[in-house]
């Protein structure tokens, strides 16, 4: 997180976030560091799907197209997270968590990332393993993890 934090101050920018399967929970790390209102500006908590479109933007189209948890919404978040903030940089998550909610597209443990730096757009799919506890506990490491390597 501390290479995450240089890295922001030294641009002179701020972080946002746009969650859904991790309810705040990576808002809440990058928070539990002294100092973090110098880079972070806002957390946007987006469980449900009218969230995600009044929120951030997401068009609803393609929530409909690809359903929530996916790569063309995982992106949006991203970007729709710089778009409604005062920040330059922006990580989304969107997945299954479980115990329920997975299928056989889209199992448990299933998360689509975005990440939103500089005007460029990344995102990522990983699948992870465990119960719900361990997949968001993944999800915010990874989140953060691939964060601090786009921004070096």
């Amino acid at each position: 997180m501390s290479h995450i934090s240089s890295c922001l101050l030294a641009r002179g920018w701020m972080l946002a976030t746009a969650e859904s399967c991790t309810g705040g929970m990576i808002a809440a790390a990058c928070t539990d560091l002294a100092g973090s209102s110098q880079w972070f500006e806002r957390g946007f908590v987006t469980y449900s799907n009218a969230a995600k479109v009044q929120c951030l933007g997401v068009p609803a189209e393609l929530i409909e197209l690809h359903g929530a948890v996916s790569e063309p919404v995982a992106r949006a978040m991203a970007q729709g997270a710089v778009a409604h903030s005062a920040a330059q940089v922006a990580l989304a998550v969107t997945g299954v968590a479980g115990p329920t909610g997975g299928s056989p597209d889209k199992p448990v443990g299933t998360v689509w990332f975005g990440w939103q730096v500089a005007g460029a757009t990344h995102s990522e799919l990983r699948h992870f393993a465990g119960d719900r506890a361990a997949v968001r506990a993944q999800t915010v490491r990874h989140a953060l993890a691939r964060l601090a390597q786009i921004l070096s």
